[in-house]
């Protein structure tokens, strides 16, 4: 990645330029960007071999190591979750699962230098929560034992949290473990929308797991929200907004829910004439930036606001913000490596992603080899193009000329298609240059991932409809 000075966080975040028609015209489908090349261009003549290798080439650069293990289950299933999942309430699947988890940690141990210092932890899901206490033990002692993990006062281990499956007890058990940041997921408070997505979740719950985070001195505690639900309403989810900005959480992640049923089958239980018409589903994004920014919250980019003395958005002011799986990550220059159900790595120059299904991810470890079935491996003009697409949807502004100084690269020359694309950008005032600065507005920073996909050679021009919509 380049040397970049310094990045200030634009000082406008208003919504003072707000244009609902331009927003409108420009609500097209996209990526997220949390892989360039997205998902969708992994194939399945990359193989496990592929992901040996390229361990072993990290190795060489030493760079510290960033882990995500999925937890695939959870008790209950959400109406509008798209993430990969098994509902049910048999917690006997829990144990063969960690056995295969720790086949796979050591067949990727066996590969890798274990000094290199573990970084970053995150558990997702599903939800952690799934597991018992005894078993979250477990699975963090193989992790000590196959890895060696971090008791650095700068490490970022965190783990989601399903309020309506922890209390207390599992609070105090997670800082045991050495946990230090928690995501809660809230989605919305207002009952009748939490009925109609099938999560029955009070705010009692969620406060008194955060009131308890705080007093056990967690650093960091996000809460994920989702606008876009059925039956939501600019004036109720304000109301929510409201008592969210009361528990002062340090982050929060504020999703557009994406309506794909063709999909996502859980889904399919949601009716479509309950979702807020597109005009409202504006109406309340507006209302949230125009909150949370008053309330002190920075928006750092797409869907996530931090207080500025978060890690998140000191990483930003530094320049050394990150996108990664989870979103946006204040540890850079990490290889990730992914363990579980669908969980996809990012080591040296490849990403390498288990299967979706429960059955293969299983059979391919009983088989004594790591389960990938699919991924790629970046080509120099793929490294470019992750580095400027990270970037810009990192600092909100893209230097034209350290990426040519780091790239050994005529940057204008290089992204003349990219630059004749975001023409009419400019001219819509979604952003502007200063010398060789590309800087998105604060208009632009809603639509950010349209910016991005004028240097993604991937789409050939068009959006596919498996993106969700961008705003």
């Amino acid at each position: 990645m380049p040397a970049c000075a310094t990045v200030a966080a634009p000082a406008d975040q208003s919504t003072a330029h707000w244009n609902q028609a331009l927003l409108r015209r420009y609500d097209k489908s996209g990526p997220r960007y949390t892989s360039y090349p997205t998902a969708l261009a992994f194939h399945e003549h990359f193989t496990a071999d592929n992901v040996t290798q390229a361990l072993v080439r990290s190795n060489q650069r030493n760079r510290p190591l960033s882990v995500y293990v999925h937890v695939p289950f959870c008790r209950k299933i959400c109406f509008y979750c798209a993430c990969n999942k098994i509902a049910t309430k048999d917690t006997s699947l829990a144990e063969p699962y960690l056995s295969r988890l720790d086949r796979e940690m050591v067949l990727t141990s066996r590969h890798l230098d274990t000094s290199r210092p573990v970084e970053q932890l995150h558990w997702g899901g599903g939800t952690p929560t799934f597991l018992s206490l005894s078993q979250m033990g477990d699975l963090i002692d193989r992790l000590d034992a196959r890895f060696g993990l971090s008791s650095a006062a700068d490490r970022d281990y965190a783990i989601e949290i399903d309020p309506r499956e922890a209390d207390v007890f599992t609070l105090r058990h997670l800082q045991s473990l050495g946990f230090n940041r928690l995501s809660l997921g809230v989605q919305d408070l207002a009952p009748q929308v939490q009925k109609a997505i099938n999560r029955h979740q009070p705010r009692v719950l969620t406060e008194t797991l955060m009131d308890e985070a705080h007093r056990l001195g967690f650093r960091s505690l996000n809460l994920d929200l989702i606008y876009g639900l059925p039956f939501q309403t600019e004036k109720s989810f304000s109301e929510t907004l409201e008592q969210v900005i009361e528990l002062s959480p340090a982050r929060l992640s504020v999703f557009n829910y994406a309506h794909m049923p063709e999909r996502f089958k859980p889904q399919r239980r949601i009716q479509v004439n309950d979702l807020p018409s597109a005009e409202e589903k504006l109406a309340i994004l507006r209302a949230t930036i125009e909150r949370l920014t008053a309330a002190g919250y920075i928006h750092i980019g797409m869907d996530h606001f931090a207080k500025p003395n978060d890690s998140l958005a000191v990483s930003q002011a530094n320049g050394t913000l990150q996108r990664n799986f989870q979103g946006y990550s204040s540890h850079a220059q990490c290889d990730l490596i992914g363990l579980g159900v669908s969980a996809i790595s990012r080591i040296d120059d490849i990403y390498a992603q288990n299967p979706t299904d429960l059955a293969s991810y299983e059979a391919a470890l009983d088989q004594g080899r790591l389960a990938t079935i699919k991924g790629v491996r970046l080509t120099k003009d793929d490294l470019i193009r992750a580095d400027v697409i990270e970037r810009l949807m990192c600092d909100m502004q893209l230097d034209l000329a350290a990426v040519g100084q780091h790239w050994k690269i005529n940057a204008f020359g290089y992204f003349t298609d990219a630059l004749e694309k975001l023409r009419t950008a400019e001219r819509d005032g979604l952003i502007t240059w200063q010398g060789d600065t590309l800087s998105v507005t604060p208009i632009g920073r809603l639509l950010i991932r349209h910016l991005a996909m004028a240097f993604d050679t991937y789409l050939l021009g068009h959006s596919s409809p498996r993106y969700s919509k961008i705003v």
